[in-house]
């Protein structure tokens, strides 16, 4: 059975950090792509990060600088350490995993892929 469950989310204020993690099963830890992916209120969800099993990465420019996704082997996880965080930054983050497009992993256009497996969220509010 696939899943995902993401902790680390919390409360902080803008310049702060925080450091996200999703547990993955053992048959989510080993798709092609894992990613994170936000979603503020009112706002279209949008991905933030992608690795994947060759651990490549990707980040989107609004956190490239301040965001970094990584994959912890020892303990199936999917992490991303968030730095420098802003106000805007604010939104329920989500852990997701899939097999991808061949080699391809897409996270940038959510309105025309949707990732198969996603965990249930975790709330970052950044404050002023």
């Amino acid at each position: 059975q696939v899943q995902l469950v993401e902790s680390g989310g919390g409360s902080v204020q803008a310049g702060g950090s925080l450091r996200l993690s999703c547990a993955a099963s053992a048959d989510a830890y080993s798709m092609h792509c894992m990613a994170w992916f936000r979603q503020a209120p009112g706002k279209a969800r949008e991905g933030v990060a992608v690795i994947d099993s060759d651990g490549a990465t990707s980040h989107a420019d609004s956190v490239k600088g301040r965001f970094t996704i990584s994959k912890d082997n020892a303990k199936n996880t999917l992490d991303l350490q968030m730095n420098s965080l802003k106000p805007e930054d604010t939104a329920v983050y989500y852990c997701a995993a899939d097999y991808g497009v061949g080699t391809i992993c897409p996270f940038t256009r959510t309105d025309i892929y949707e990732y198969k497996y996603w965990g249930q969220g975790t709330q970052v509010t950044v404050s002023s």
